[in-house]
């Protein structure tokens, strides 16, 4: 077993794996640049390697500066996370060559399922339906071709990208020439690669996926299904699981999972990965990408599983065999992840750094709470505004939701914008709890959703804090006390009715 890990990482992630790293009794060694100097990921690990300013082309994106990073610390293996440099194949052969265990995939595999068109092909022979359309368009005109092929409405999409970007949806053949050079251009600034192919547009899809973990001596299991379909520009905001689908269409996991299974065996897989798949309204359906990394959701399966996945790959990066055949693992209960962001609802979404003045964490039975961030830590501009994970567990779904409205009733953060009140208004949405969902469901909802005025009442308690932080630096122990304790307990209460 590895002595030390090096985490190529920053956020909720770092600190995430370090916790499983610990309890395998590994050392963690951390990674930073200038803007995450005092960041928790760093306070958490035993040692830390600075990269370089806050740039991630000039820190956590440098090749180099990692390895170099980890031969400086005498580490065995290198965990690199999500994000970043998790799917960079070149990455993963500059580890190995170093004389480093990556901990994910091969080279190989993540070469073969990272091009969307090598992943499709792979889909096709392993007897995978997918998504009707072309493998890449060279220019606009073979687009048009693609197109009237596949009928409208149609998706463009980067073939080098994810996270949306490079992702336009084409009602009709006038809209394609427009879309053609918007997305051409978003794809070229995103991933220095602007190819696009055409993919039919199925209406209203539920967005699942499958997740698996494998070891080096080809054993693969599927551990269920995840509901990814609330999502915003064609990001994942919540995840469930199981998939409501799972359900209402019995059979449904059993298939979507070994369909995922012959995809990962067909690429030579091991390690942790992720097969996603679009579904229509009828139950069918269709390969649409792979993730080759632990994903940003997993913790749904594993308070649904009982599995740390971490450790998971943690063990199969080591050469140990999995644990585990198909047939020990089971479900129980149901699970839903929120992604906390620094950010305003009410300014379209804006991200919102800054200073973080009160951090209230919620606690209690089935809470999970994956989170980067501590009282009085600021929220850098550079990255990503994820600041926490919170993950929800109980016995069935409708008593998870009411669960999580529990946990955000608790949940405060002061000083910044966050969507925490967002996910409140979701939760007590009908049709959110009808399981109605598909991945046009959040765009609908703000629609259909009166303008809400920010809470009063949460900018007020936020002032209050303001002030008494203030007060605090000009005579510390002025404010503590009984006096404190009653104004921040009646503005708490006011922020509960």
């Amino acid at each position: 077993m590895f002595r030390k890990v090096l985490v190529a990482n920053r956020g909720e992630i770092a600190v995430r794996i370090m916790r499983t790293l610990r309890e395998m009794g590994i050392a963690p060694v951390a990674v930073y640049s200038d803007a995450d100097r005092l960041s928790l990921h760093v306070r958490m690990a035993d040692e830390a390697a600075r990269l370089g300013p806050p740039p991630a082309a000039e820190s956590y994106l440098r090749v180099e500066a990692v390895l170099d990073a980890a031969r400086r610390h005498g580490v065995d293996a290198i965990h690199p996370g999500y994000g970043f440099l998790s799917e960079n194949a070149a990455f993963a052969e500059a580890c190995e060559r170093a004389g480093f265990v990556f901990i994910g995939p091969s080279p190989e595999s993540m070469r073969r399922m990272g091009s969307k068109v090598s992943a499709r092909q792979t889909a096709r022979e392993a007897g995978v339906p997918v998504v009707p359309g072309s493998e890449a368009a060279a220019d606009l005109e073979e687009a048009r071709r693609a197109a009237a092929a596949c009928g409208y409405p149609v998706m463009l999409k980067a073939l080098a990208g994810g996270g949306g970007k490079g992702m336009r949806r084409i009602g009709s053949p006038d809209e394609l020439e427009s879309a053609w050079a918007l997305a051409a251009g978003e794809a070229e600034n995103a991933f220095g690669d602007s190819r696009l192919y055409v993919e039919k547009a199925i209406t209203r899809p539920r967005h699942v996926e499958i997740q698996l973990i494998g070891d080096r001596f080809g054993h693969l299991v599927h551990l269920g299904e995840r509901e990814c379909s609330m999502q915003r520009r064609h990001q994942k905001l919540m995840e469930e699981c199981p998939s409501p689908l799972a359900a209402e269409h019995p059979g449904l996991r059993e298939r979507m999972g070994e369909a995922a299974l012959r995809v990962a065996r067909a690429a030579g897989y091991h390690n942790a990965g992720t097969v996603e798949f679009l579904v229509d309204p009828s139950g069918n359906f269709y390969f649409l990408e792979m993730n080759t990394r632990l994903q940003v959701e997993h913790p749904v399966t594993e308070l649904v599983t009982g599995l740390d996945l971490v450790k998971l790959q943690v063990l199969a990066a080591a050469g140990e065999p999995l644990p585990l055949d198909q047939e020990e693992v089971s479900w129980r209960g149901a699970a839903i992840e929120f992604r906390i962001y620094a950010e305003d609802p009410h300014n379209n979404f804006y991200p919102s750094p800054g200073t973080i003045t009160r951090l209230t964490r919620p606690l209690g039975p089935g809470i999970r709470l994956d989170g980067c961030v501590y009282d009085g830590w600021t929220v850098p501009i550079d990255y990503d505004p994820l600041l926490a994970k919170l993950a929800v567990w109980a016995g069935s779904r409708a008593e998870a939701i009411e669960r999580s409205i529990r946990a955000f009733r608790e949940y405060d953060v002061a000083g910044i914008k966050t969507n925490i009140g967002f996910f409140r208004s979701i939760l007590e949405d009908p049709a959110f709890r009808r399981a109605e969902l598909h991945t046009e469901f959040i765009d609908e909802f703000l629609a259909r959703r009166p303008e809400e005025p920010p809470d009063a009442a949460q900018e007020t308690v936020a002032a209050l804090v303001a002030a008494i932080h203030a007060l605090e630096k000009k005579a510390p122990g002025v404010a503590e006390g009984r006096a404190r304790s009653r104004w921040l307990e009646a503005g708490r209460n006011e922020v509960l009715r």
